[in-house]
């Protein structure tokens, strides 16, 4: 893998733990929609991970929705982010999963 994929790699895997953790604080806190957003964009992030490390021919256009539900979670983590610490680390997480997915989707463009 070149710079760019496992930049992308990593970049996935640490937007899915950090998620998973927001998940945890949320059900605790009853922020349901950002369960709902966090948990599709764990699973998306670790299907982006896999299709990257394997060279899948469909992972430009899977990046490319990871990319869009990493926004969307990082804009609804970030209305929670002043008074949850999980939630600001996930919205960080999700807008560095946002790039690195969309520099690899560009490519193929």
């Amino acid at each position: 893998m070149n710079n760019t994929s496992t930049n992308c790699v990593d970049a996935c895997m640490a937007c899915l733990i950090a998620c998973e953790n927001c998940i945890n604080d949320c059900i605790n806190n009853n922020n349901k929609f950002c369960i709902i957003l966090c948990r599709d964009c764990a699973d998306i992030c670790a299907l982006c991970a896999r299709l990257e490390m394997r060279h899948s021919v469909v992972r430009h256009t899977v990046l490319a929705l990871c990319a869009k539900i990493c926004n969307d979670c990082a804009i609804e983590c970030a209305k929670h982010a002043a008074h949850q610490a999980s939630c600001k680390t996930c919205e960080e997480a999700c807008k560095k999963c946002e790039e690195a997915c969309k520099e690899i989707a560009i490519i193929a463009v």
